[in-house]
């Protein structure tokens, strides 16, 4: 009997191909909008979580100023290289830790300019980050106590020289004449899209008295490494600790800075980029709504037409029940060709963005069943009314319908 009814159904929906096909272009549209969204916010996601997972579960920052609703960090009172100093002291387990600074200027190298991030910091910073030389040697103790000597991302290296060695060579940082002695590894793009090659690091001191001015005289950010199997929590409590002591801040008053782990900073970020995905497949699920209230529409509007056509059902024998089925399969029919062909347009609309985005396919197996069986569920929901409309046909009434 089944099979039968879904015959029927089969042969009613062939009958208008064209209409039968704009009813389900908003399932189609539904079901891909939420397959491609979730699959480039799953891509994005492992992509953060990747590049966070890079820098390693040890490194801690810490950043003046509590973040959130009333809390500018600019109010609060910058690091000094005496709290860098006191920390990598005091704190047991550490391996390393930097004071960094950090603007934007125009480097220049004979007719060549180029703009880029410059960073004032220490040699502990290449230990914190792990981050080798590809050509030359980091800062001796003279240059870290005030030299102007430069070490160069591969991006700025390439800007400036091309394929060339630039070790030895002056270079202009904005107004500072600065001589290079290296050239950092090649790193990448970060999972933010940022060049991390595209930077030109000096001694921390140069590039206070030289290059920040007066709003970059002290310590932006305090870089911190913990030693292997040293726990991050204890460095963390350490730390805090001795700045609330540095900076004289009583039991009673909260902190005016902030310490955070990696940890912290990976399940942070992978938490909002996780939010977002959910609600952009949120959204786009209602699209599915629009598709089963249109497949409702086209439904009534096929129970009008095939009027005389049930009230002969009706009338040699045919029950409600078998009305009602076969009206109820055609509607599911409709929404799970729908789903099947917007889950193949989703995972390809989402393999193309991911590729252009160039961030990792991954796709969820768990959202595709759910998306196939909301499509499924909205035929059998939206065009449930139809089917009971036709089959409480009165079949005298339906014989004289024209």
């Amino acid at each position: 009997m089944f099979f039968e009814t879904l015959k029927l159904a089969l042969r009613a929906i062939s009958r208008n191909m064209l209409r039968s096909f704009l009813t389900v272009l908003g399932v189609v549209i539904g079901v891909a909008a939420v397959i491609a969204l979730v699959t480039i916010g799953n891509g994005t996601t492992a992509q953060v979580s990747a590049e966070l997972s890079r820098l390693g579960t040890n490194m801690l920052f810490a950043r003046p100023g509590q973040f959130g609703p009333g809390r500018a960090s600019s109010e609060a009172r910058r690091f000094t290289v005496k709290d860098v100093d006191a920390i990598r002291d005091q704190v047991n387990g550490l391996r390393a830790a930097a004071p960094l600074n950090q603007t934007t200027a125009t480097v220049i190298y004979g007719g060549q300019s180029h703009s880029t991030t410059v960073m004032g910091t220490t040699n502990d910073y290449f230990i914190a980050q792990d981050w080798d030389m590809a050509i030359g040697r980091t800062f001796d103790a003279a240059e870290e106590r005030g030299r102007p000597r430069c070490i160069l991302g591969e991006t700025v290296r390439s800007q400036l020289f091309g394929a060339a060695n630039p070790n030895g060579q002056q270079i202009r940082v904005g107004k500072v004449s600065c001589s290079v002695i290296g050239v950092l590894a090649k790193r990448g793009q970060s999972g933010m899209g940022n060049d991390q090659d595209d930077v030109v690091i000096m001694p921390v001191k140069v590039y206070q008295r030289r290059v920040g001015g007066k709003a970059n005289a002290n310590v932006q950010m305090i870089v911190i490494s913990a030693r292997d199997g040293v726990s991050t929590t204890k460095i963390q409590d350490e730390t805090e600790n001795l700045l609330r002591e540095r900076r004289k801040i009583i039991p009673s008053r909260e902190d005016d800075f902030s310490v955070n782990d990696m940890t912290q900073i990976a399940d942070a970020m992978t938490g909002t980029t996780t939010l977002l995905t959910s609600l952009l497949g949120a959204v786009a699920a209602i699209s599915l709504l629009v598709g089963g209230i249109g497949i409702m529409n086209i439904m009534l509007v096929s129970v009008t037409e095939r009027t005389r056509e049930i009230g002969i059902r009706l009338a040699i024998g045919a029950l409600e029940k078998q009305v009602l089925l076969q009206f109820l399969v055609e509607a599911v029919a409709l929404s799970v060709f729908g789903g099947v062909a917007g889950i193949l347009l989703g995972v390809g609309l989402g393999y193309g963005a991911v590729t252009v985005l160039k961030v990792p396919f991954v796709v969820s197996p768990t959202m595709i069943g759910v998306a196939f069986a909301f499509s499924a569920a909205i035929g059998m929901v939206f065009g449930y009314f139809p089917a009971r409309r036709a089959a409480q046909l009165n079949p005298i009434e339906a014989l004289r319908h024209e």
